[in-house]
């Protein structure tokens, strides 16, 4: 199985965004390379503004332009993680030189790290890399890094008041230019499933006004109401679908894991297409799943976590195709981190087995 496409496709929903483009462009193309952190809450359209940066300067980077989701990964997991994304087999030693060696040679670069949350571990991939022609992007709620230029990203438009869906424009304040949750209300609305006011009126019944604290960055009213009347529309095997990406460890799902693990036997993609239908999931690439951290939050506050069933089934799958490594790379390491969290020394030696065989199988050539 080939690896997905090293970026995601231009962005459905990039709404308002055209002046901080144009900013981002041009502060790239004069200050390459470079380290540039996009910085907003959750939610704010920093992922859907760095996919789009990416597409506008992939002429200027001759199509050598990258997308990790690094997440809380140690450095070490995201050398091995950016090796595989360039097609590589990192050895187990010094995956770091190797990285370096790689972009030396495909330079100049772009690489966007999408979802940066540990400081420490960036820094530690970010610094070694620092000599080489290559600009990288990174998406964070907040970022502690020297040698960062900061672009503050906030909702589209909020700034000037207007509506960045005006198929919803009366839901803008109240849900608090939030683009998550303004996508979910307008696919509700585009697909008949209900209107401005019956939207306004639930949100408004169900205490969308209400000020009270909230659990973290994720954590978001405007958000975990519209997951939950978007979820009014789905099927129980939609619903089954959604816990499942709401709880896998890795960045993004296939077709096959999803209907396996949600137990869809019957027509999958018609539940899957729903799904897209009602904007609810996000295909950072081509037939491969994942949801919002807000979304995911929301999800996972009604939902339980799928455990070892999960992770024993990508387990099983790589050792029979080993060479799946390559797209399912982050469900290994979230598997490993489970093993080890529960002190399960079984699953740690089989996860250990098969990265061992992706690194002698495929071998070391560029």
């Amino acid at each position: 199985m080939k690896p997905p496409s090293s970026f995601p496709p231009r962005p459905r929903s990039f709404r308002g965004r055209q002046s901080d483009l144009s900013t981002l462009v041009q502060l790239i193309q004069t200050s390459h390379p470079t380290n540039i952190a996009l910085v907003g809450s959750g939610g704010s359209g920093k992922s859907t503004l760095a996919a789009a940066l990416g597409h506008a300067l992939s002429s200027f980077f001759k199509g050598q332009v990258y997308w990790f989701r690094i997440g809380a990964w140690d450095a070490r997991t995201l050398f091995s993680m950016m090796a595989s994304g360039f097609g590589k087999a990192a050895p187990s030693s010094h995956p770091e030189r190797w990285v370096h060696k790689v972009i030396a040679e495909k330079s100049p670069m772009l690489v966007v790290l999408d979802n940066h949350e540990d400081d420490k571990a960036t820094a530690e991939l970010l610094d070694p890399l620092r000599d080489l022609n290559v600009t990288f992007v990174l998406t964070a709620r907040r970022c502690l890094l020297s040698g960062v230029t900061v672009f503050p990203v906030i909702p589209p438009l909020i700034a000037t008041a207007q509506s960045p869906f005006p198929r919803v424009q009366s839901l803008t304040r109240l849900l608090r230019w939030n683009p998550v949750a303004l996508d979910l209300a307008d696919a509700l609305v585009h697909n008949n499933l209900d209107n401005e006011k019956g939207l306004h009126d639930w949100l408004v019944s169900r205490g969308i006004l209400r000020v009270k604290p909230i659990l973290h960055e994720d954590d978001l009213p405007e958000v975990g109401l519209m997951v939950e009347r978007v979820s009014r529309e789905l099927s129980q095997a939609g619903k089954r679908m959604l816990r499942v990406l709401a709880h896998m460890g890795g960045d993004h799902i296939g077709e096959d894991a999803l209907a396996a693990l949600s137990k869809t036997k019957a027509r999958p993609m018609e539940t899957i297409t729903k799904l897209k239908t009602l904007r609810i999931v996000q295909e950072p690439f081509s037939g491969r799943f994942t949801l919002h951290a807000t979304v995911r939050h929301a999800v996972k506050k009604y939902t339980e976590p799928l455990g070892h069933a999960l992770h024993a089934y990508y387990l099983d799958l790589l050792e029979k195709e080993p060479s799946r490594r390559l797209t399912e790379q982050t469900h290994l390491f979230a598997a490993m981190d489970y093993a080890q969290e529960k002190g399960d020394l079984a699953t740690i030696l089989r996860v250990q087995a098969i990265a061992d065989a992706f690194e002698h199988g495929i071998g070391h050539s560029i």
